[in-house]
């Protein structure tokens, strides 16, 4: 079985209602991450220098020397900008992504962030790169950096970012830390739940575009003005479909040497003041957010089809297509993955299967279903689905008058077709079938084929529906 690990569906178009504290129309959620004194220098053990996210344009490592001008960018944001965003945020409820060795080397700055009532979340041992570790040398760095930070901060951390993550960080994360939430994802804007590291993870999103970081590459923000008029947009989007019944949460993501420069640190506080103006924001940390979420919407374990054996698989999906289980077979070998853990999902890969098969095969799904107030119902021999779907419209319960014209229907509809005539009974009256009956018993084969090949694939669609309660 071919299997696709990502999950393109999320929470879909059935949004789950945050109910934010206070009915809150948006929560938002600023990150300050402190790096600095963790970054890439031979200092630090490593084999070059930094070159990531500072003012330097097309900064290259270099290899085996010391950058002084690197050096003292990232020293501006533990000596200058850190302190500028404190006074700007302390009464702010933020988080700190805190690298354990940048924090283990900032005992003021901690003490500040302490005192501020700041959750400091881990931010990895060191800020490198990890997609090239293997994964022990990965675990053991999320090992020492939750030693190390607990040993620093007085507490483990509840949260985790590594940010220059590998495939195998959020598994390994789970794995090693009891964390409330893990944010190395940039795919929702809520919380959402995921298997990782053997069971049930908080996965709380963060940010790369209302984010500081874009001051530091080509494509991103050169002024102040910028910053500020796209962290107002994200706001108001958000806030307006917070309005409308679909709170959801802002993320913003800011770097103590980024940030913290004034031009930058200005903008910063226009945004937040504007922000600030309006009813019905909750500012939080990200470990309130989690723990918020988790109350209101815990995991839910359930049998998943992308996880299903082809047995198990067909047991509970090879009558969808009316006494066709090679529907479901053959749907069981495509690529299916958690996208396709719905309704839709499902519906998806067997409507795959039916359209690409032969007429003749086709044709024998639309002879597998029975005519509708036919004699297989009269005889009580309806599959469970099709006798519910032929009652929720009342056609077991016909006149004589009306059970005579559905009769003559049938034979003449049969006759000419070789088919029954179907239609999805749960999107139709008695009224509106018979009307249809009538209109269709008219068409040309090829015309009518077709019309009944898209009903068969509706009924399915219906059925599971019902089935994942959607």
């Amino acid at each position: 079985m071919r299997r696709y690990p990502r999950d393109m569906t999320g929470h879909g178009a059935q949004v789950p209602v945050a109910n934010w504290p206070g009915n809150a129309r948006i929560a938002v959620q600023i990150v300050l991450n402190y790096e600095e004194g963790s970054e890439n220098n031979i200092l630090h053990g490593d084999a070059a220098s930094e070159a990531f996210l500072s003012e330097i344009t097309g900064a290259q490592p270099w290899v085996g020397q010391r950058h002084w001008n690197m050096e003292t960018l990232y020293e501006y944001g533990a000596r200058a900008g850190f302190w500028r965003i404190h006074r700007m945020l302390k009464d702010l409820p933020i988080t700190i992504y805190g690298v354990a060795t940048a924090l283990a080397r900032a005992p003021e700055q901690v003490a500040a962030m302490k005192a501020a009532g700041w959750e400091i979340a881990s931010h990895g041992l060191k800020w490198v790169e990890h997609k090239d570790m293997d994964a022990e040398e990965e675990r053991a760095q999320i090992r020492e950096a939750i030693r190390l930070h607990t040993e620093v901060v007085g507490t483990p951390p509840r949260g985790w970012y590594t940010g220059r993550c590998s495939m195998n960080t959020v598994d390994l994360a789970a794995e090693e830390g009891d964390f409330a939430y893990i944010s190395d994802s940039y795919s929702d804007d809520l919380p959402y739940w995921t298997r990782a590291g053997g069971k049930d993870q908080l996965i709380v999103p963060y940010t790369m575009d209302c984010n500081d970081m874009r001051f530091g590459i080509q494509a991103g923000f050169t002024n102040g003005d910028q910053f500020e008029s796209y962290l107002r947009d994200s706001f108001d989007m958000l806030y307006a479909e917070g309005e409308a019944g679909a709170p959801k949460m802002l993320s913003i993501g800011l770097h103590c040497r980024i940030a913290g420069r004034p031009g930058r640190a200005l903008a910063l506080k226009r945004a937040l003041d504007y922000m600030m103006r309006h009813e019905g924001v909750w500012f939080a940390t990200r470990e309130e957010i989690a723990d918020h979420w988790a109350q209101e919407h815990p995991p839910v374990t359930w049998e998943r089809p992308s996880e299903m054996d082809k047995a198990r698989f067909v047991e509970e999906f090879g009558g969808i297509f009316e006494h066709s289980p090679w529907i479901a077979e053959g749907a069981c070998d495509l690529e299916l993955g958690p996208t396709h853990d719905t309704a839709a999902g499902v519906h998806s890969a067997l409507a795959r299967v039916f359209r690409t098969a032969s007429e003749a095969q086709r044709l024998g799904v639309l002879t597998a279903h029975p005519d509708l107030a036919g004699k297989l119902a009269e005889a009580k021999r309806l599959t469970a689905e099709s006798t519910e779907e032929q009652a929720s419209v009342g056609l077991d319960a016909l006149t004589d008058a009306e059970r005579e014209t559905f009769t003559a229907l049938n034979e003449a509809y049969t006759e000419k077709f070789g088919f029954p005539f179907i239609i999805a009974v749960r999107d139709n009256t008695k009224s509106s079938i018979m009307a249809a009956f009538q209109r269709r018993v008219s068409n040309d084969r090829e015309t009518e084929f077709a019309e009944a090949c898209r009903q068969v694939e509706r009924i399915a669609e219906l059925r599971l529906q019902q089935k994942f309660g959607a």
